[in-house]
């Protein structure tokens, strides 16, 4: 697959493959798609052991608070397909782990 060189492509083709994610989440009992969702969280916050409650729309992880300190939080999350697209970035390394898995859910686009 020939990745795009341009962000907002990738970018565009990303918030896609989210809404595609959240739309077969609901039909799929164990949907690959919660790596994803966790991979999200886990890329934007830094944080680890992330776990979403999807019946109970909360979201768990723990975040960095120091050096190889981290604290737990948990919030609720109503609108996860809202939240996860304002957890993208424009950085070059966020641009690559995006195109990275649009290849892994092989996603392309026409040229």
């Amino acid at each position: 697959m020939k990745l795009n060189p341009n962000p907002d492509t990738t970018l565009d083709d990303f918030k896609s493959l989210i809404s595609h994610s959240i739309f077969h989440l609901k039909s799929e009992k164990n949907s690959n798609y919660t790596i994803l969702h966790r991979a999200i969280i886990k890329k934007y916050f830094d944080a680890k052991n992330v776990q979403i409650n999807y019946k109970k729309h909360t979201v768990d992880l723990q975040i960095p608070v120091g050096k190889r300190k981290y604290t737990g939080i948990t919030f609720e999350c109503q609108d996860l397909e809202r939240f996860l697209k304002s957890c993208l970035k424009k950085d070059k390394k966020s641009i690559l782990f995006y195109q990275e898995a649009l290849s892994h859910y092989n996603i392309y686009r026409a040229a």
